[in-house]
């Protein structure tokens, strides 16, 4: 299976290609791509997209990706409340730990899931604490220097 930030690509690029009614649909043309999916993985796909469907002015509603701007603005979200959220980011292997105000960690891993990370399979968050699972052969010293390309004003 090919990564999520390829196939995140190929629906963004197939969604400005075709007319797309329906999930059905993306998934017939994400197999002739290569990409085997599941309905419930795309479904998290156009969430973390921010696909909507609006009407196409004759029969029905196809789906439609958000302007540029629109993205930009939410990818500042997320990095606003992770550098809100955090107190210190630790790591052995490929296990993260950071540490987040209380009450914070919820924003803090939502940013991480929505950031696109590659290197990140997924995330826990407690009260004040997320616990970060990276992808076989990431340290926890690759995540720290892909999160500050992506985050310049983050510190250790």
């Amino acid at each position: 299976m090919k990564e999520r930030s390829a196939r995140l690509k190929a629906v963004r690029k197939l969604i400005k290609a075709y007319r797309i009614e329906s999930q059905e649909t993306l998934l017939g043309y994400l197999q002739k791509e290569g990409f085997i999916v599941t309905q419930a993985t795309l479904s998290r796909d156009l969430k973390l997209l921010k696909v909507g469907k609006i009407s196409d002015g004759q029969t029905g509603y196809v789906y439609t990706l958000p302007g540029e701007d629109e993205q930009q603005e939410t990818e500042r979200t997320y990095i606003h409340d992770f550098l809100r959220g955090y107190v210190s980011i630790e790591w052995s292997g490929n296990m993260v730990v950071i540490k987040t105000y209380s009450g914070h960690s919820d924003s803090v891993a939502l940013a991480l899931d929505n950031l696109g990370l590659d290197d990140v399979l997924g995330t826990i968050a407690g009260d004040n604490t997320v616990f970060v699972c990276l992808r076989e052969g990431i340290s926890g010293e690759d995540f720290m220097n892909r999160m500050k390309a992506s985050i310049p004003e983050l510190e250790e």
